[in-house]
């Protein structure tokens, strides 16, 4: 069977999913529709913003674009049926109903962004860095009635190197899953793929890593911590959603920051967790239980993101005298 023989409907939204997407189309398949989520408003002017994958959909592919509400409205349904298609790929979509996922008679499968069964959930890339990961991958694998818990057909694994953040790993497993995208949907079209239960890797549910959604209060900054749990925390949610603490001024109210880069330093020191140690000028010391650290990037609540260098330069006092809380 040709690549031009499969007939592909795809569904994602993010920038994340943009790549499989292209991949797919590069090496010729046919991607008979593809399936994002409806057009949000977004910015200031609250003005309808469609999906990276939509926008990409709509300038490469020659294919209509379907945006559901409601993805077990039953005309919906029954036009995915009628695309007649293969195979359903899912990449960065929301969770899909029975109804829809067992249309196709090659099934649908998921690219997720870790090395399942570990990081199952909303949230891989960043509570990898966050737990100190020195590697994690891509996987895909057959959808079922679970929250990525179907049967494994493919992974690849990708480095954590100590610089990389958030925002540098989703790029690399964005790369990564692209081609773990078409090697899977050619090999279930050629007959040749082996799906792998999860259960047979048979590692005890207790020593099972989550990647649950993560909201607000995850992201904040507790000093109290060693420097390289804080570290991994806010290379974890950078450049999003972000870690963030509150810098307390003498006799105001406190002002949130948000904290991008850094780096820890190991040092002996009596200092309450979230004291400030700098010159005004070119650094800024946050100590922590097991030394410092030292802040590159951060953005004070109503201004941009800065270096710590342009911050003391238009910081009106003396930066020792605040703390951070």
């Amino acid at each position: 069977m040709k690549a031009s023989d499969i007939r592909i409907v795809y569904m994602g939204t993010p920038e994340f999913a943009t790549a499989p997407l292209r991949a797919l189309a590069d090496e010729g398949m046919n991607i008979t529709a593809v399936i994002t989520a409806p057009d949000k408003p977004a910015g200031r002017g609250m003005k309808l913003r469609e999906s990276d994958v939509k926008l990409f959909a709509d300038t490469h592919l020659n294919c209509p674009v379907l945006q559901p509400k409601n993805l077990k409205d039953p005309s919906f349904v029954e036009e995915l049926k009628s695309l007649n298609a293969d195979l359903f790929i899912v990449v960065a979509f929301r969770m899909l109903p029975e109804v829809v996922w067992s249309i196709p008679k090659n099934g649908t499968f998921n690219l997720h962004a870790s090395l399942l069964p570990q990081y199952r959930g909303a949230a891989p890339i960043n509570h990898a860095i966050i737990n100190g990961e020195n590697e994690t991958g891509v996987s895909t694998f057959f959808i079922d009635k679970k929250i990525d818990t179907g049967q494994i057909l493919y992974n690849t694994k990708v480095l954590i190197e100590p610089e990389d953040d958030a925002g540098l790993l989703h790029d690399k497993l964005k790369i990564a899953g692209a081609k773990l995208v078409v090697k899977t949907a050619t090999s279930i079209m050629s007959g040749s793929a082996e799906p792998v239960a999860q259960e047979s890797f048979n590692i005890p549910e207790d020593q099972l890593k989550k990647a649950a959604k993560i909201f607000k209060e995850d992201c904040r900054i507790n000093w109290e911590l060693e420097s390289e749990l804080i570290g991994n925390l806010i290379r974890g949610l950078s450049p999003f959603p972000t870690a963030f603490t509150e810098l307390s001024l003498p006799g105001s109210e406190n002002i949130n920051c948000k904290v991008f880069k850094g780096s820890a330093k190991k040092e002996q020191h009596k200092l309450f967790p979230g004291t400030i140690i700098s010159d005004n000028k070119t650094f800024i010391h946050v100590a922590v239980n097991d030394g410092y650290y030292s802040i590159d990037t951060l953005q004070i609540a109503g201004k941009k993101r800065m270096s710590v260098e342009d911050f003391l330069r238009g910081f009106q006092g003396d930066i020792e005298a605040c703390s951070f809380t």
